[in-house]
């Protein structure tokens, strides 16, 4: 047996036996990829184990997620701090092992994967990522930004659409330092995928403009180690199509779907350490093979040459590198604040009615001429969405130095490949589409708030005031949908001001996405002292009330807040004391202090209306048994959007009716 299948076969030793501890997990992918991966993780991919935040190492994604146990074997044996303990304790309760790789959470990780296709367009945005640094910050004879992201992906990942769209873009753009490694084993839980996998993949990928190598035996790590070499000199993004067992070595599981998701069993362990000549005991690895796995001290030489290149590009080129550093960092420049301020400030004073959506759009302009790594982009629906900006500069595939994509009807591969962008570091990713439309991205969006990944989700055209195209294109759960989203921040802002205050804590918020909901009718700039402008950020305060101990208090968001105000102040004139609070972000508003929040929603004021052209039951926690809410309980209609918030009953006189009903 060679030295080189011996180390492979560490990763299906310690697979098997960590999947059959743990009573759950899928062996058959780590042991049919485990001669792919040795080749690739012990000769070609340039990484770090003391160091897995290395701002130059080489990424991999694991987008077949559900084999963990090959990306927990490779990590473990390679020297990252994962102990033999974390392996033993693989899928339990605070383990850096969890079913599915979780990132932050285990070193080396770069991003959480297990939703099938999602590793795939993570791996695509962080080939874009080092495609725009690249062009950026690189110099003759000085690449600081140099590397290549690999992703392992199952068939499982090539069925799913969010691959599709991710391939498509990412052959488009030419991403040449992408490399996908397609476990080509034939077989997906429900068995042989012949019943419903039939496609070509190699010419399908081949029409996507990829460079493909086709039928590669993925147990002969030499073939697999050529061929990656061969993708690393091409122009264009690769794939590599590998043919391979699932369960490679179980003598009556290999090849079958019984190895996917099960346990081998344990007469089976026995017979398949047997048959591949493992004699040592569970969760055992000899000295020998950990000295060939180790991959510390290569690392950490590789690190090194590339800190001293950097510092000869910091000596050349300081501005660039102190720029290359403080965008890594995520840091903000000095006068971010400031310039800030003064465009709400700007806003303020010009008072003038704008869509929140056309306001948003001079926010992006102004934030890109202050933050060069703010690098936008849109599902085909740029105009619409306000997301492009004069001086944008669209990426393509001979122009990388560029901070807006054109996405393409992409919005589930726009939202991941954002979510790449982000997880890759040094560019501020956000990226737009109609609100309705967020249902397509959906999943991505719940992975970047699980991550907490800080993505910015651009959604205009927030509710039936989208108009004439109708129920298909007017939300109605979708916000109830995102402020349920654990990690989640969302804003719907009342106005011009506040779509500031909006951006400016979403660039602010590192810890999870935001998404910011954006009309397409005008809105009327509230009026507005110093305090209730500095109060924005806290996601909820009084805009409007006739005494500071109101006995009806009214909740509003967007466009309803200006409505909320023309029907308290009619009932102000007939003597009824009444508060608006404007809330763009009930969630920031819910992290403020108990006594932020009881200034402005006093808990004894028990007559409260809540009032959104959305679904109205994530209101009623706001507003408890006692109150009401104005809101939408069926979906919309065709119609000019006027007549729409007429037809359901968004009008100054139901707000009237309403909170007299509450007496």
């Amino acid at each position: 047996m060679s030295t080189e299948k011996r180390i492979a076969n560490a990763i299906r030793a310690l697979t098997m036996d960590a999947i059959q501890q743990a009573k759950s997990g899928h062996p058959g992918a780590p042991m049919g990829m485990a001669d792919i991966a040795e080749a690739l993780w012990t000769d070609i991919l340039k990484h770090n184990p003391a160091n897995p935040g290395w701002i130059n190492r080489d990424r991999f994604v694991l987008s077949n997620g559900h084999g963990s146990m090959l990306l927990y074997s490779l990590l473990h044996l390679t020297g990252y701090d994962l102990p033999m303990d974390e392996i033993r304790r693989f899928r339990q309760l605070g383990s850096k092992t969890a079913g599915h790789p979780e990132y932050k959470e285990t070193p080396g990780v770069e991003t959480t994967t297990g939703p099938l296709g999602q590793g795939f367009a993570n791996a695509v945005g962080m080939a874009v990522a080092e495609q725009i640094l690249a062009a950026r910050f690189n110099r003759p004879d000085h690449n600081v930004v140099d590397h290549f992201t690999y992703v392992f992906a199952g068939d499982g990942c090539l069925m799913e659409g969010v691959s599709h769209e991710a391939a498509s873009l990412a052959g488009t753009l030419q991403l040449s330092k992408l490399i996908c490694v397609y476990d080509d084993n034939g077989i997906s839980i429900d068995g042989s995928t012949d019943g419903w996998f039939t496609e070509d993949t190699a010419s399908r990928f081949s029409a996507y403009h990829w460079h493909v190598i086709d039928q590669v035996d993925g147990h002969d790590r030499e073939a697999v180690k050529e061929a990656i070499l061969a993708a690393k000199q091409d122009d264009r993004p690769s794939i590599i199509c590998c043919q391979t067992k699932i369960g490679f070595g179980s003598p009556n599981k290999e090849g079958t779907a019984s190895s996917h998701g099960s346990p081998l069993g344990e007469d089976e362990i026995v017979l398949t350490r047997e048959a591949l000549g493992w004699t040592d005991a569970p969760f055992e690895i000899p000295e020998d093979v950990y000295s060939a796995w180790d991959c510390r001290q290569k690392g950490a030489d590789s690190e090194n040459t590339w800190q001293q290149q950097f510092a000869e590009y910091k000596a050349f080129y300081p501005e660039l590198a102190a720029e290359l550093e403080r965008t890594s960092s995520r840091e903000l420049p000095v006068n971010w604040e400031e310039e800030m301020a003064a465009l709400a400030r700007a806003f303020q004073n010009e008072g003038k009615s704008v869509a929140s959506r056309s306001a948003s759009g001079e926010v992006i302009a102004k934030i890109a001429s202050l933050l060069p790594e703010l690098t936008g982009g849109s599902a085909d629906l740029s105009g619409s969405n306000c997301t492009i900006w004069p001086e944008a500069s669209p990426m393509a595939a001979d122009s990388a130095d560029a901070n807006y994509i054109s996405y393409g009807v992409r919005e589930f591969g726009m939202t991941a490949i954002g979510n790449g962008i982000a997880l890759h570091g040094g560019l501020r990713p956000f990226a737009g589409t109609f609100l309705i439309f967020m249902e397509y991205a959906r999943n991505a969006a719940r992975m970047a708030a699980l991550m907490g990944v800080p993505n910015i989700l651009v959604y205009t055209h927030d509710s039936i005031g989208q108009g004439e195209d109708g129920p298909t294109h007017q939300p109605v759960e979708q916000l109830a949908n995102l402020r349920g989203t654990p990690n989640m921040s969302v804003w719907r802002p009342c106005d011009a001001v506040e779509t500031v205050c909006a951006w400016k804590c979403a660039i602010e918020n590192n810890g999870g996405p935001t998404a910011l909901v954006f009309s397409r009718q005008g809105l009327p700039t509230l009026d507005r002292t110093d305090k209730q402008m500095a109060d924005i950020a806290r996601g909820a305060y009084v805009v409007f009330e006739t005494d500071d101990k109101p006995e009806h208090l009214i909740i509003a968001t967007g466009s309803e807040v200006s409505l909320a105000i023309e029907g308290a102040r009619q009932l102000a004139d007939e003597g009824i004391s009444v508060r608006v609070v404007s809330m763009p972000s009930a969630d920031v508003f819910e992290a403020q202090d108990a006594s932020y929040r009881e200034s402005v929603i006093p808990s004894d004021v028990r007559k409260r209306l809540a009032i959104e052209a959305g679904h109205v039951d994530y209101w009623r926690k706001w507003v408890g048994l006692d109150g009401d809410v104005i809101g939408m309980t069926s979906f919309g209609a065709s119609a000019p959007g006027a007549d729409l918030f007429s037809h359901f009953g968004f009008t100054a006189d139901r707000v009237v009716e309403a909170v007299k009903g509450l007496d």
